[in-house]
């Protein structure tokens, strides 16, 4: 392949190398690199084609598909369960049918899926998220002591969910920028508050003894929720759009 092939994005038929996939959405996700895109592969969010002798291969839907899984974290914050959910409900196909002008922007059109109903998924050991954020163990135990993060102790050690997992992930994101433990009260605060209003507006229906009742106040609950935060992002783009002035 060519340099001036490898920058554009693949098309129809042509795939591309882990390397080129890189370059070709340095542009629009400053952060990218191979270790990251292997490490969504490793996660079984990403299938690219092998070669024999193993290298990756990127089709155009591939390519799509990590496009969506980034800005899908870097957009609506989504932690990598949710994407996934995310995924299986046909979100890679609509950007593609965006990308094509076939289709309306999902991101306009629809909000992030929150799911405030069932338990985590999964738990995580404190060696398990360091390994898998990078962030150290002195980070953690700031974001602790803060209230950014709440572990949950089962037998003597101090388990992580998926949610507080993907917290300290874009937290040591943050890190980089330093950006710390005690400058993120202010978000932990702005949760509280909006949290604090959703239940207001719903804790009638929420505490109601009639099961449909319940259903559909939780229901409401995560469209409130989803239209918060969207709303949120918004006010943050435009207050953003003046700093940049």
């Amino acid at each position: 392949m060519s340099a001036q092939a490898d920058t554009e994005p693949a098309r129809a038929g042509k795939v591309l190398t882990i390397g080129a996939v890189c370059k070709a959405l340095e542009r629009e996700f400053p952060d990218i690199s191979i270790s990251k895109i292997r490490y969504l592969e490793d996660q079984k969010l990403l299938t690219p084609r092998r070669t024999a002798g193993g290298y990756r291969l990127f089709a155009s839907a591939d390519v799509i598909r990590l496009r969506t899984i980034l800005r899908l974290q870097r957009d609506e914050f989504l932690p990598l369960r949710v994407i996934r959910q995310e995924l299986a409900s046909g979100r890679a196909e609509e950007e593609e049918e965006v990308a094509k002008g076939q289709g309306p922007d999902p991101r306009a059109l629809r909000r992030a899926t929150l799911d405030v109903r069932g338990v985590a998924a999964s738990y995580y050991r404190l060696e398990e998220v360091l390994d898998d954020t990078g962030a150290d163990a002195a980070l953690v135990s700031e974001l602790e002591d803060y209230g950014v993060i709440k572990g949950e102790k089962r037998d003597g050690e101090m388990l992580y969910d998926d949610t507080e997992r993907e917290i300290v992930r874009a937290v040591t994101e943050l890190k980089r920028f330093g950006v710390g433990g005690r400058n993120l009260r202010v978000f932990r605060t702005s949760a509280d508050r909006e949290a604090a209003l959703l239940e207001q507006i719903l804790a009638p229906a929420l505490r109601s003894r009639n099961p449909e009742r319940r259903k559909e106040a939780v229901q409401a609950l995560e469209n409130l929720a989803a239209t918060a935060s969207y709303l949120k992002h918004l006010l943050l783009i435009r207050d953003l759009r003046k700093i940049a002035k």
